[in-house]
């Protein structure tokens, strides 16, 4: 076999391994689906009236601008347990049984993050089913669902290369799960929540210049039909530029790590 074969079936190995993890800890992606869900109920039926009311609208105006930034705080949230899974390999030995076997290198982390966008897809379905169950309602047609989905995958295998640099980076467990909270609170500083518009001026210019608020604009554009405009290639761009960066940290620290 070609080396490239070797590390594509070395890297179905370990994903395998990573999605029986999944399977054997469900409260892990279970709880990364309950924070937004959480959020979107929060934010619909305590301010949602007031919220929709200044946009114009009311609860169910909210409820549509709203969910498509939760989905994406929700696929943000789930980037902390690929932190805390390679953190925890790294830091409990099992990395030094692998360095024993005639495995490729690389396969170690493509099994950590392929495994994880899987975990991160699936945890977005019960958010999209709790919108759909409070009043959410899409005007997007099968291919702009497909669409929604894609720019989904795309930006939770961005965030999660990141997330595996930082849980190379962290000494302990609980430190990963502390190091991609800023990513998980990004979406709060972005459109998701309220219009970048209406923020003031100093977080306006941050909002309106940060990865997540192209990201939600586009997703809300596919969901409800509002203009995209040029987020989506800004938003394409951005995860383009957080896999490489994420990439090259994660795979930079895993090589000088297992070379000690």
């Amino acid at each position: 076999m070609s080396t490239l074969t070797y590390a594509v079936h070395d890297s179905m190995t370990m994903l395998r391994r990573n999605l029986k993890h999944a399977i054997r800890y469900p409260m892990v992606g279970f709880g990364s689906a309950m924070m937004p869900i959480m959020m979107l109920l929060l934010f619909v039926y305590a301010f949602g009236d007031s919220i929709g009311t200044g946009m114009g609208g009311g609860r169910d105006v909210y409820l549509d601008y709203l969910t498509p930034g939760i989905i994406i705080m929700g696929v943000a949230a789930g980037s902390m347990s690929t932190s805390v899974a390679v953190c925890s390999d790294m830091t409990e030995g099992i990395i030094n049984r692998f360095r024993t076997m005639n495995i490729t290198r690389s396969s170690f982390m493509t099994g950590h993050v392929i495994g994880s966008v899987i975990q991160t897809m699936v945890c977005i379905v019960p958010v999209v089913g709790v919108a759909l169950a409070v009043g959410f309602r899409s005007d997007a047609s099968p291919l702009e669902w497909l669409a929604a989905a894609g720019l989904i995958a795309a930006i939770a295998f961005a965030v999660t290369w990141l997330s595996a640099a930082l849980g190379l980076i962290s000494k302990t467990v609980e430190s990963a799960s502390n190091k991609p909270l800023l990513v998980q609170f990004m979406p709060f500083l972005g459109s998701a929540f309220v219009p970048a518009d209406s923020m003031a001026p100093g977080l306006r210019w941050f909002a309106e210049n940060q990865p997540f608020t192209p990201m939600t604009e586009t997703l809300r554009g596919l969901l409800t039909g509002s203009q995209i405009g040029n987020s989506g290639w800004i938003s394409l761009a951005w995860c383009a530029g957080i896999t490489l960066v994420g990439y090259i940290w994660s795979r930079s620290l895993f090589n000088s790590t297992t070379k000690r």
